[in-house]
């Protein structure tokens, strides 16, 4: 959630960033009043609160009529009490529920628009001019198909469209991919962790998972847990309601987690093999830092994006996420999207979001620092980034690196972690 000093100080800006976003900008005048109707209702409290207080020292030093008087007065001071607290109460879960809706402010170098409004800042690699290599590319599925990797046809029968198998070669593939995320992790200073999947409303609602997103998510009813759509939730809420000493930052995270996302909404889109699916496992990059560090780390956990994409030998574009694209918790994302030859398009691999203090503020997640020689508290920044989402890279890896015969080249970067294979074959027939 962001601010309220900053909401009352700052109502245009925060009018501004609903409106990049597409959101009810009303929200904020919505917000604005009941934030007024709680601090007033706080201060009558108060005010009767101490008359009460006063009356109550009165009421033993007197007797006869007076003391009568007194306790009258008390009896009907005490129902205003009461009422003024339940006002102060009913304003205070008005204010919060309405802050719970409001979205992160967007960055100011934020490009405005919808979902096609991005703004490309980086081009990496060389696209492959397979026509004058003298074949057509075939897709991931074709190519997994063959190579005994992806068996999406047993998965629908199993559970249902969206799902899959990775089997033989393509369940060593998302192995090796795994690993070699977590090591490159683990080598610039990230904690690997393996993640809880179900998690209690709290840490969705706090990650700003229930409100935009929300129908992407599954929700176990009974027990009344979510399944994470990724491993930034439990990350995010590993320090919910924590202090963290100022010395201890930046604290960063890699999280290795199976995925569920509903995918609501996307019907007839991407069905074919497995670029949208249900469910898959991915390595998350997340980072507690300093308010003052949370940009230059943002262009950090791009920077290790790159690093990923760049191993893997894929042509990728970076590109500055527009407004109505952000989802409620970031205030700026950069997406690595690779080529994917059969679409004749740049499709998002990776994702990097600075959600400044949106996170910590929910989760109650906060820093302990020196100030004038005097201990300061203030909640942090969270970032995350995406180092490798399993079927996405797969789909990039098998249709960049084919070989006319249906066979996969194997990256450097991979070998180690496929037993030093360097071509993927086909089954035999």
């Amino acid at each position: 959630m962001i601010d309220l000093r900053l909401l009352r100080e700052d109502p245009d800006r925060v009018r501004a960033s609903q409106r990049a976003r597409g959101e009810d900008v009303g929200l904020v005048d919505a917000l604005l009043s009941a934030d007024e109707r709680r601090r007033s209702s706080g201060l009558s409290f108060d005010e009767l609160r101490s008359e009460q207080k006063a009356l109550g020292k009165l009421i033993p030093k007197a007797s006869g009529d007076e003391k009568a008087e007194l306790l009258k007065k008390a009896g009907e001071l005490a129902a205003e009490v009461k009422a003024a607290n339940a006002a102060q109460d009913e304003a205070d879960e008005e204010t919060k529920r309405l802050l719970l809706q409001l979205g992160n402010l967007v960055h100011v170098d934020v490009p405005v628009g919808g979902e096609e409004d991005f703004v490309v800042l980086e081009t990496h690699g060389t696209i492959r001019d397979f026509a004058a290599e003298g074949f057509e590319p075939k897709d991931h599925l074709e190519l997994g198909e063959a190579l005994g990797a992806i068996d999406v046809e047993r998965g629908a029968k199993v559970s249902g469209s969206r799902f899959y198998y990775l089997t033989g070669v393509g369940a060593l593939l998302e192995l090796a991919l795994v690993n070699a995320a977590i090591a490159q992790a683990t080598e610039a200073g990230f904690t690997p962790m393996l993640t809880p999947a179900l998690v209690r409303p709290r840490a969705m609602e706090g990650t700003g998972f229930l409100g935009q997103a929300a129908e992407n998510v599954y929700h176990l009813e009974k027990d009344d847990y979510y399944l994470v759509g990724t491993s930034e939730v439990p990350l995010a809420a590993y320090h919910m309601d924590e202090i963290i000493d100022a010395d201890k930052l930046p604290l960063r995270y890699a999280g290795f987690s199976p995925c569920f996302r509903r995918e609501a909404g996307t019907y007839g889109k991407d069905t074919r093999g497995i670029f949208r699916v249900h469910q898959f496992d991915k390595v998350e990059m997340f980072s507690y830092v300093a308010p003052e560090d949370a940009e230059a780390e943002h262009q950090r956990l791009l920077d290790w994006e790159k690093q990923w994409l760049t191993g893997l030998e894929l042509p990728f574009q970076v590109i500055d996420v527009a407004s109505a694209d952000l989802g409620a918790s970031a205030s700026r994302k950069f997406d690595c999207e690779a080529w994917i030859p059969t679409q004749g398009k740049y499709r998002e691999l990776t994702s990097a979001s600075n959600c400044d203090s949106f996170q910590a503020r929910r989760l109650s997640v906060r820093m302990r620092e020196e100030r004038d020689g005097k201990k300061a508290v203030q909640p942090l920044s969270t970032l995350n980034g995406t180092l490798c989402a399993v079927p996405r890279t797969i789909v990039a890896l098998l249709e960049n690196h084919q070989l006319p015969d249906g066979s996969v080249r194997v990256p450097e970067v991979l070998r180690p972690y496929l037993g030093g294979r360097e071509i993927l074959e086909p089954l035999a027939k």
